[in-house]
């Protein structure tokens, strides 16, 4: 039996530094609270849904970013003896939670949004235009903080993409003041809200079914199975990979648990190297934890 915990050899990596995720998250969280703050405020002072509901939807970013921090603190924790793997998946069960909590704010500003519509209320157009313009300033900063790493860790994507939607949200938040401010077209601030609210259920679905996923243990979405047995098989001296098990230890880090077949009359020597071709193969592929048993065919 081999128990091999991969380290990305030169010129391939796959997770993300805690460091720098730590950072942008408590940049991110910082930034968009003071944001929600101000548009809370002014949103009720002018009597605009859409930037209420927009203010929600950032609040519960800003919350999203907090857990992912929390999270990613407790999965430094080290192992021990009840938790073997530390307390990595609580990355993942931050993921879970995260989109859960979106789904829950769908709904919320779906329902206001719908009341407005029956019966629309006078906004000021012209301040709600200003306040969203500068809600793309502070989401596309706070975006671009985890445009780097939203390939390699799922958080990272999650807030990524939230906050790239959140600053398309509030460019179509001021085109909406603008108009009301000329026209007085005030139902358009509840029809932006219920657009507040696709574009989070849009943003979130494929965050829920990520983490769904790997809350479940099922093999992560970037890693083919097929892909991970052609490239094992093909290694010289193995004749077949059987029993390939593949789950999520957290975000940004994948385990995998295999049976190798080997040609018969193989020394250790041939055997040492067969499996750090297989190391590397599967470090190559996204895998950073193997535990491999060898068998003689």
């Amino acid at each position: 039996m081999t128990h091999s915990h991969n380290k990305p050899h030169q010129g391939h990596q796959h997770t993300t530094p805690v460091t720098t995720l730590n950072r942008a998250l408590l940049l991110g969280a910082g930034l968009n609270l003071a944001y929600v703050l101000v548009e809370f405020i002014l949103g009720i002072r002018y009597n605009s849904l859409a930037l209420t509901a927009d203010a929600g939807h950032n609040l519960s970013d800003v919350g999203s970013l907090v857990l992912s921090l929390i999270a990613f603190r407790l999965a430094q924790v080290r192992q021990r003896p009840g938790y073997t793997y530390g307390f990595r998946k609580s990355t993942v069960l931050v993921s879970l939670a995260n989109a859960v909590l979106l789904l829950l704010t769908v709904g919320i500003i779906a329902g206001e949004s719908v009341g407005r519509l029956q019966h629309p209320e006078p906004v000021a157009g012209g301040m709600v235009a200003w306040v969203a313009g500068l809600g793309i300033v502070v989401n596309a900063v706070s975006a671009s903080f985890f445009f780097r790493d939203r390939n390699s860790d799922l958080n990272a994507k999650g807030a990524f993409l939230h906050l790239a939607a959140d600053a398309l949200v509030s460019l179509a938040v001021v085109v909406a003041g603008i108009v009301m401010r000329y026209t007085g077209w005030y139902w358009l601030d509840a029809a932006l809200g219920l657009l507040v609210g696709v574009v989070i259920l849009v943003a979130t679905w494929r965050l829920l079914t990520d983490s769904l996923r790997l809350s479940l243990d099922g093999v992560p979405t970037t890693i083919n199975i097929d892909e991970v047995t052609h490239k094992i098989s093909d290694v010289a001296g193995v004749v077949r990979a059987d029993h390939i098990h593949i789950w999520a230890i957290s975000t940004t880090e994948t385990a995998l648990t295999a049976h190798l077949v080997l040609q018969p009359g193989l020394t250790i020597a041939a055997m040492n190297t067969l499996k750090t071709e297989v190391r590397h193969r599967l470090d190559d592929l996204g895998i950073s934890h193997a535990t491999l048993e060898t068998l003689i065919d």
